[in-house]
């Protein structure tokens, strides 16, 4: 099916991945209508850098998909539901690990129940490489080894498998999509690539400050994301394994290392090196090595990247650089 006319809901709609999966159904001439997580403040996150006359096109609906009645009545006449609202931060649910498990867990049961009762055509649910742990071996493809080495892992491992239980009790169109890290515009200064961007790009920062150097990450533009997002939405029924995943990455890893000189060649700035212990993760919690396989999606319906990690890097630089210039940045903290 095609995602152009359809009515579809995307849930976590204000967050970095999925502002640009918005933006995008827009231009392909979707009806979209974004959750976004309720706040006092009526802020509408990334929604809000969207431009104007595609902004216009969203229907913003402010809620918590921990709110089961709440979500039935917003998927009444949904064709197919995108998936994202998630707490994210691993380092965060060391600290708050319940706060995952109603979220990323609860949240999803109530998302694939709401599915259910209105009869939705299709449901991408968004998972995470996170779920696969350090890798036995690689490239990681989709019958890898599931290890639950963070608490934030193990929410997304969880919900994965109410996803996988709908199919099979309720024979629900749901499937899991697993991209590899994705970075971009829009990206929260906590990832890596946007505080090592932030850091080189501050002036009032005077040594840029890092976790380990030596992990290895699949990292992936934020395009080709959302593309694979819309491929896996496109793709036809009959040839779709509901209940089971599908990775989205490049198949190619990078030490972190690795990116941090390239992000300082791009930007011709260099600053002092700082390891920060507060950074690294607990030795039996850190993810050592991820690099995807992505022939199973590949396989469907012919997606891959477009973007080289480059060319991503540049763009992220550049909105950046952009932001920086019209002092939409805040001021300096800890990055």
């Amino acid at each position: 099916m095609q995602v152009k006319e359809n009515k579809i809901l995307i849930t976590g709609a204000e967050g970095f991945i999925g502002s640009h999966l918005c933006e995008t159904l827009v231009k392909k001439g979707a009806r979209v209508k974004a959750l976004v997580f309720y706040n006092s403040f009526n802020k509408e996150g990334w929604l809000e850098d969207i431009p104007k006359n595609i902004r216009s096109n969203i229907e913003v609906i402010f809620g918590d998909v921990r709110d089961k009645e709440f979500l039935t009545n917003i998927t009444k006449g949904v064709d197919i539901i995108f998936h994202l609202a998630a707490l994210i931060s691993i380092p965060y649910s060391y600290n708050a690990p319940r706060s995952f498990l109603e979220t990323n867990t609860a949240g999803t049961l109530n998302i694939l129940e709401a599915a259910r009762v209105s009869n939705c055509k299709k449901i991408i649910a968004t998972s995470t490489s996170e779920v696969y742990g350090t890798a036995i071996k690689t490239p990681i493809d989709e019958m890898h080894k599931i290890q639950a080495q963070s608490p934030y892992s193990a929410s997304k491992i969880s919900a994965d498998l109410f996803l996988e239980s709908y199919v099979r009790s309720f024979n629900l169109p749901a499937v899991i999509l697993r991209p590899f890290n994705t970075y971009g515009p829009r990206q929260s200064e906590r990832a890596v690539i946007s505080t090592i961007i932030r850091q080189i790009l501050d002036d009032n920062i005077k040594s840029i400050k890092i976790g380990s150097l030596e992990t290895k990450r699949d990292f992936n533009y934020v395009q080709d994301t959302v593309s694979a997002f819309i491929s896996l939405a496109e793709a036809k029924s009959q040839n779709t394994q509901f209940g089971s995943a599908y990775n989205a990455g490049t198949g190619q890893a990078v030490t972190i290392d690795n990116v941090l000189n390239k992000i300082i060649k791009l930007t011709g700035i260099n600053k002092k090196i700082i390891q920060d212990k507060k950074r690294i993760r607990p030795k039996n919690s850190e993810v050592y090595n991820l690099v995807a396989s992505s022939k199973k999606l590949n396989r469907l319906n012919g997606w891959k990247p477009d973007f080289t990690l480059e060319e991503g890097l540049l763009n992220t630089i550049n909105w950046w650089k952009e932001r920086k210039k019209k002092n939409k940045i805040r001021s300096s903290a800890k990055y």
